[in-house]
């Protein structure tokens, strides 16, 4: 296939998700989250993800017409329930609904429960630090990571996302897994045949490994050792235990259409600068923007990810032929 636009490219994603059986909607979700992180750079999170959600739909592990429902057990908190389909939709729901409760209350959360796989988790971030907050986004995934010192998965990778606003420009956005890489550029690396880098994961006897299938059958490599396993099990607290979500060690795969469906959790956290008593948020944001810029070969987190968006929105989004077959195939 030629390269698409990025509005082609999510039209072309949404048909092959409502051949599938999707609503419309949850496909246009859905797409709009894969192009969005393959337009990033975030191939992991990009469009190879297509295959594996399709034999999820067929085989029920996700509920391609469920429709996320919330509720508001307390003022500054939403909990969603996104019912086994995809997380799209309802991280979608706590975008559009958690503005409003920050404004009234200076802070909100919500909490997604019987949710999937949420891509790139910087997204949502950005979306909501485009509304004037800051942002953090929390979320469990299939286990993954032991215990520092042990050798089961007890935990995901576990992803930790935040954005914060700059006046007159893009936010500044982190997004990072809490492994050393994450599991996506694994299984990528998987689907077209080639080894990974060492130092990235370990096979199920703890030893390290350069294959993709030893790597996903054992267990990555926490960030920072120690400390990422630490911080991983601070992530299964948030997103999984308040929420009442699976814990990692209890959630099926993402990686495939077997067994029940996950039912991992997320958790969003929302907070307006204009609820702390002063006006000075904008100008100490642009001053520490300035600090870190000025410094030759420095830069904010998320600018590579930006360059990579702008060169998509140039150049299109070219359609891997392996995934243009398989979605095309429906």
């Amino acid at each position: 296939m030629k390269p698409l636009s990025i509005s082609d490219a999510i039209d072309w994603a949404a048909a092959a998700f409502v051949r599938c059986g999707c609503s419309a909607d949850n496909a246009r979700s859905v797409a709009v989250a894969l192009v969005s992180a393959e337009a990033d750079g975030l191939k992991g999170h990009g469009l190879s993800r297509i295959p594996t959600y399709l034999k999820m739909v067929r085989s029920g592990k996700i509920d391609g017409a469920a429709r996320p429902s919330s509720t508001l057990p307390r003022p500054g908190v939403l909990a969603i329930d996104a019912a086994h389909g995809f997380a799209y939709p309802a991280i979608d729901l706590a975008v559009a609904e958690l503005p409003a409760l920050a404004a009234a209350q200076g802070i909100a959360t919500a909490s997604i429960r019987r949710s999937n796989h949420c891509g790139e988790t910087g997204l949502p971030c950005e979306a909501l630090a485009r509304k004037g907050l800051v942002a953090l986004l929390f979320a469990n995934t299939p286990g993954a990571i032991a215990p520092w010192g042990g050798r089961e998965p007890v935990f995901g990778t576990n992803p930790i996302a935040f954005a914060a606003p700059l006046e007159g420009r893009e936010p500044a956005v982190v997004d990072l897994a809490l492994s050393k890489v994450a599991r996506g550029p694994i299984a990528a690396a998987k689907q077209r045949g080639e080894s990974i880098p060492g130092g990235w994961a370990l096979d199920a006897d703890g030893n390290p490994t350069t294959e993709p299938d030893k790597a996903l059958q054992g267990s990555m490599i926490p960030l920072g050792d120690a400390k990422g396993a630490a911080l991983a099990f601070m992530v299964e607290v948030l997103a999984a235990c308040l929420p009442g979500a699976n814990l990692a060690f209890e959630a099926s795969s993402f990686l495939d259409g077997k067994g029940p469906p996950p039912a991992t959790g997320q958790l969003l956290l929302v907070i307006d600068p204009a609820a702390f008593g002063h006006v000075q948020f904008g100008e100490r944001m642009a001053t520490l923007a300035r600090a870190i810029e000025r410094q030759s070969g420095a830069r904010l987190p998320g600018a590579r990810r930006l360059a990579n968006r702008s060169r998509a929105a140039r150049e299109g989004i070219i359609i891997p032929p392996e995934i243009a077959t398989i979605a095309n195939g429906n």
